[in-house]
C-alpha cells in the first residue's frame, strides 16, 4: 500500500484521503439547515420501515439502530415508527474502552444525556454481544460507495461492532444511514474497513451485493 510522511509518522496514502474526505463531508454536514435535517430524517423512517428484512414474519424482529447527533442524518423519527410497528430497537452506549453495549429503547423520554454529546437508553445494559440478536443493524457514516463499501467516522467503535458480527457469523443485514449525496462512486479503503448490504437516504434504498460474496485483494 502507497505510504506517505505526515508530522513525523508514516501513514497510507488511502488513509489521508479518508481523513480528507470525512473532513469535506462534514463540513458540508455541518451547513445544512435544521429543516433540512428533519425532512431527511422523515424519509429515512418512510424507506426504513419498507425494507424486506423487516416485513411482517410472526415473530418481532430485533433492529440495531442509533440515536442521531450534530449533523447527522435525523434518526428521531424512525426510532418511534420502529417501535410503533412492535420492532425491538436496541441503541449503543458507549463504553469506557471506545466498544459498545446495548440496551433497549423505550422511547424519547427514556434517554438520557451522555458523555461527548450522546443520549443512551436509559434501561437496563444487554451486553455488546446483544447486537449479534438483530435482523438489521444501522449504521451511521459519512458516505458509502457502489460496492457497498462504508466510510466511518474513524472512531473505531462501528468496526468493532461489525467484527463482533462477524465473528458470532450472524446474518443481520447492515445499513449505512445517509443524505442522498453522500452515495459516492468510490470512496478510500483500508483492509479493516466493511461493506454493506444496502444504505437507505431520502431517496431510497440503495442495495449492494452481499459483502459476504465479496473476496479480499
Amino acid at each position: 500500500m502507497p505510504q506517505e510522511r505526515e508530522q513525523g509518522h508514516t501513514v497510507s496514502v488511502d488513509h489521508d484521503r479518508k481523513r480528507r474526505l470525512r473532513r469535506d463531508l462534514l463540513e458540508v454536514r455541518s451547513a445544512l439547515p435544521p429543516d433540512v435535517r428533519a425532512s431527511t430524517g422523515e424519509g429515512l423512517a418512510r424507506h426504513i420501515l419498507e425494507l424486506a428484512e423487516l416485513a411482517p414474519t410472526g415473530s418481532p424482529h430485533t433492529v440495531a439502530a442509533y440515536v442521531s447527533i450534530g449533523g447527522e442524518p435525523s434518526t428521531r423519527a424512525l426510532l418511534d415508527r420502529l417501535r410503533a410497528a412492535g420492532v425491538r430497537v436496541l441503541l449503543p452506549v458507549l463504553l469506557a474502552d471506545n466498544d459498545l453495549d446495548w440496551a433497549v429503547y423505550e422511547g424519547a423520554e427514556r434517554l438520557v444525556r451522555a458523555g461527548r454529546g450522546l443520549l443512551e437508553p436509559a434501561g437496563p445494559r444487554l451486553g455488546p454481544e446483544a447486537v449479534t440478536e438483530a435482523d438489521v443493524v444501522l449504521l451511521p457514516g459519512l458516505a458509502v460507495d457502489r460496492t457497498g463499501l462504508r466510510l466511518g467516522r474513524g472512531g473505531g467503535s462501528y468496526d468493532r461492532v461489525l467484527a463482533r458480527l462477524e465473528r458470532a457469523g450472524a446474518r443481520a443485514s447492515l445499513v449505512v444511514l445517509l443524505y442522498d449525496a453522500e452515495v459516492l462512486a468510490e470512496v478510500p479503503a483500508e483492509p479493516h474497513d466493511r461493506h454493506v448490504h444496502a444504505a437507505v437516504t431520502p431517496s431510497g434504498v440503495h442495495r449492494f451485493a452481499a459483502p459476504e460474496a465479496r473476496t479480499e485483494g
